[in-house]
């Protein structure tokens, strides 16, 4: 990891080279809905200043999605369309593979294969890069549901996510809508953690660590994608491991994060104490629900006790492995 510095964005010029970069695994149907969508997006942007092209990284080692990739047409041929397939299984390899895949160019943006960006979205992430020249711009993502989920899971907003006022500074973010200025990301050293490719996380050790070096993330709250979230991801057992997993990852960065062995001792304890009493919480509200027949109540309450029993699990080297594969 490189020393601290202060600003990473001094001297940089104005950026002239993009790259969006579509991470999948075995998903054909989102790829073929979203990449045409991807494409409109570059050529939106592509102008005298910034050219734009679409990189497909297909984590499959069979290579599932390379027939479809390699002979789509599309209807914009001034922007260019690569495919290439990461065989190294795991999240975290695949997006490195993007980070290598651009080496000489100077943004990148990281969006899902299930996910489809609103009307402007690159050009918001873009004219937000460029008022407030930070190492990163982070957007919102909204769920839209293949199937309407149970009242159970919508009283427990499992599937909400932030929204702040553009400008606002953060210290973190995931990479399913992240515009990375790639000069900064190579001046610091910086990859995704080959640790956390089956257990997800990759993406919050990364952007928390380039925070921490002095990386600015700014939040765009016009650049929208709406998340496509299939039935399967709709069950109380799927929301509740993904907020257990949530609490792990938080916790094991956290840990990571901590400068001497002192400091990482006195992490898991604070990491634990918060997580308990997240538990303790989480049950009293579960309590409540039983007792007023609340269904609200007791969903939030039991995403709040999955959230704390992964925080202390977390901070003693627990890791839910979400991206392991048969």
């Amino acid at each position: 990891m490189s020393s601290y510095v202060a600003d990473p964005t001094e001297g940089l010029t104005a950026a002239s080279s993009m790259r969006i970069a579509v991470l999948t695994y075995k998903r054909l149907a989102d790829i073929a809905h979203t990449l045409p969508r991807l494409v409109a997006q570059a050529a939106a942007v592509t102008d005298g200043r910034v050219s734009c092209d679409v990189l497909v990284v297909d984590n499959d080692p069979a290579g599932s999605a390379r027939d479809f990739v390699t002979t789509w047409v599309s209807e914009d041929p001034s922007v260019p369309v690569r495919y290439v397939n990461e065989v190294e299984p795991g999240i975290s390899a695949a997006r490195n593979r993007a980070l290598a895949e651009s080496a000489d160019l100077d943004l990148l943006v990281f969006i899902d294969d299930d996910e489809r960006p609103s009307e402007g979205w690159l050009a918001s992430l873009l004219a937000t890069y460029r008022e407030h020249v930070s190492a990163a711009v982070v957007g919102p993502v909204i769920s839209e549901f293949e199937v309407e989920p149970d009242a159970w899971v919508r009283a427990g907003r499992f599937f909400d996510r932030r929204r702040l006022p553009t400008g606002t500074e953060v210290e973190v973010a995931a990479t399913n809508n992240l515009l990375l200025d790639l000069r900064v990301i190579r001046r610091l050293g910086l990859t995704f953690d080959a640790r956390y490719g089956i257990s997800g996380g990759g993406d919050t050790m990364f952007t928390r660590t380039l925070h921490r070096l002095g990386g600015r993330l700014v939040w765009c709250d016009e650049a929208v994608v709406y998340d496509i979230v299939p039935a399967s991801r709709v069950t109380r057992e799927w929301v509740l491991r993904r907020a257990l997993r949530s609490g792990t990852s938080w916790s094991s960065t956290s840990v990571e994060l901590a400068t001497s062995s002192r400091r990482r001792v006195l992490t898991r304890v604070q990491l634990t104490s918060r997580g308990a009493l997240r538990l303790a919480g989480g049950a009293a509200r579960m309590a409540v629900g039983a007792v007023t027949r609340s269904p609200a109540q007791n969903a939030r309450g039991l995403r709040t006790v999955s959230r704390g029993a992964g925080m202390v699990s977390g901070a003693w080297g627990y890791a839910y492995q979400e991206y392991k594969r048969p």
